[in-house]
């Protein structure tokens, strides 16, 4: 395993992150491929054994389950000053008034209950799922300040949004001399790079980590553009309206994934994370493990290097997007 520093934090974090939203509760959340308890500890156990010391949930993931199940999980199988727990808030955690959004209100009582569910006093990077639309940044940042301070988390970040609104985000903190955030969650991959237009030369010029999401385009990049479906491929709605399966151009792209891994030897996993691993300032991609081979995959990657040939012929067919994620 290779670990970085998280931007500018110092914290040292591996170069692959194990995401959670596949670990909870089917029957009661929108995606029924999660898995349940029983099979997520094996891939948890796994990701520790593979050197892995970096893992992301959310509260909203199967409504609080995705964070017991990893909260237990790292208690079994871990000590807890060995790991990074990375979580988020903004998404709907009960019905009625401020049960979501970024209000001072909610982030409170938010790192209340994710704390007790992961089992933990601290979370190590607390991070705003989204933009809230109707509340200030100045609330928002003032509270994630007080999170901070408080001890319940050590660092904060932010995750899919606009360039320009992560920016006031950090010039607010700046401004009244809050915590700033020191990392940046965000939607990129080989069929999605519409970030680096603006996104990523902030990022770098901000000293800012960057842990995407979805690097492997919901699997789209590991198999033949026309292929046989999955239960997630089927089922999950947000990945389909993420990903055009009509693109002429992604399936350019794909098919140039499929050549290369040929070429070398190696998995389309590999290269299309090799890829993303050679990209300034990407810190660690956070990988949707729901298998073990999945996980043995993503950490080979580590070992791929792409010539700049290489590089420039996996991008050469992208054209520019509609942007999703946040719009």
């Amino acid at each position: 395993m290779e670990y970085a520093r998280l931007g500018s934090t110092g914290m040292k974090v591996s170069r692959i992150c194990l995401g959670c939203m596949g670990f909870g509760d089917a029957e009661h959340w929108i995606h029924k491929w999660v898995l349940d308890e029983e099979n997520s500890r094996p891939i948890i156990k796994k990701a520790l054994e593979l050197g892995i010391n970096f893992f992301d949930t959310a509260n909203v993931y199967s409504v609080g389950v995705s964070e017991e199940i990893l909260g237990r999980a790292l208690k079994d199988f871990a000590k807890r000053e060995e790991v990074i727990i990375a979580t988020k808030v903004y998404g709907k955690m009960r019905e009625g008034p401020n049960g979501a959004g970024l209000s001072r209100k909610a982030i409170l009582n938010e790192i209340d209950n994710s704390l007790k569910r992961l089992g933990t006093d601290y979370v190590d990077l607390y991070q705003i799922h989204r933009w809230d639309h109707e509340t200030p940044i100045e609330a928002t940042m003032e509270a994630l300040n007080d999170v901070v301070r408080a001890g319940k988390a050590r660092y904060i970040g932010a995750s899919a949004m606009w360039a320009w609104q992560f920016q006031k985000a950090l010039y607010v903190a700046e401004k009244y001399g809050w915590t700033r955030f020191v990392s940046m969650q965000n939607h990129y991959n080989l069929i999605y790079r519409e970030e680096e237009r603006e996104m990523l030369p902030l990022c770098r010029a901000e000293k800012i980590g960057l842990i995407p999401y979805s690097p492997l385009a919901s699997g789209r990049l590991t198999r033949d553009w026309v292929s046989e479906s999955t239960l997630r491929s089927e089922t999950d709605q947000i990945a389909k309206a993420k990903y055009d399966a009509t693109a002429e151009t992604d399936r350019q792209v794909v098919e140039r994934v499929a050549e290369l891994a040929r070429k070398y030897g190696v998995s389309r996993t590999h290269i299309a994370l090799a890829w993303l691993l050679q990209k300034e300032p990407v810190t660690a991609p956070i990988i949707g493990a729901t298998k073990i081979a999945h996980l043995e995959e993503a950490v080979g990657a580590l070992s791929v290097r792409l010539a700049p040939d290489d590089v420039a012929y996996l991008e050469e067919p992208y054209v520019p997007h509609r942007i999703v994620g946040h719009q």
